[in-house]
């Protein structure tokens, strides 16, 4: 229901600032607003209150967001609010991000190493996945983990390169047990 409910409104906001020729400040905006919201902790515990009534809810979004943001965007919170969707608008938010992304060009890679890369080895890797990718641009995120040995692990969507060492060993492994086990099948 909540990928639905990201999607469906996500695509919304996205088509409408596309056609309103928005679409960078909308994603400047969505972005500030989705820090907001994150940050706000109070402002989550009234929206999701059980006892405010969706009236004051919706007075409250527009009290806090009218006059800052675009009115379209004030529009699409209010919606969510009224359909009793709070909770998924900072994944509407994400989506929407995302897509803007997507018609951009721009990916987002998640790179994992054994250790600490270089700024160097950064640039090289950036540079390797603008050649090898569609993507004209990349928002690159880096991870160290200590138990991968060697090599990396690169993820962009749902498409994953691991050349990290603990892989090839555990591959190794794998393939040595099924050695063994039909040398073992052919004993007499």
């Amino acid at each position: 229901m909540a990928k639905l409910v990201s999607k469906t409104y996500g695509d919304a906001l996205f088509e409408l600032a596309l056609e309103t020729n928005k679409l960078d400040s909308m994603l400047d905006e969505v972005k500030a607003v989705a820090g907001a919201l994150q940050e706000d902790k109070d402002l989550t515990r009234l929206m999701n209150h059980p006892k405010i009534v969706k009236e004051e809810k919706i007075k409250l979004i527009e009290d806090i967001f009218k006059g800052r943001v675009d009115d379209e965007l004030v529009g699409l919170m209010r919606m969510l609010v009224e359909k009793g969707h709070y909770n998924e608008m900072g994944s509407v938010f994400v989506y929407f991000m995302d897509q803007v992304k997507e018609y951009k060009n721009i990916g987002t890679a998640y790179v994992t190493s054994a250790m600490e890369l270089r700024e160097d080895q950064k640039a090289a890797v950036e540079k390797r996945l603008l050649a090898t990718t569609k993507y004209v641009k990349f928002e690159m995120h880096y991870d160290v983990d200590a138990a991968l040995i060697g090599g990396m692990v690169i993820r962009i969507g749902d498409r994953v390169v691991d050349s990290s060492v603990k892989t090839k060993l555990y591959d190794l492994t794998r393939e040595l047990s099924k050695i063994q086990l039909k040398v073992g099948e052919c004993a007499p």
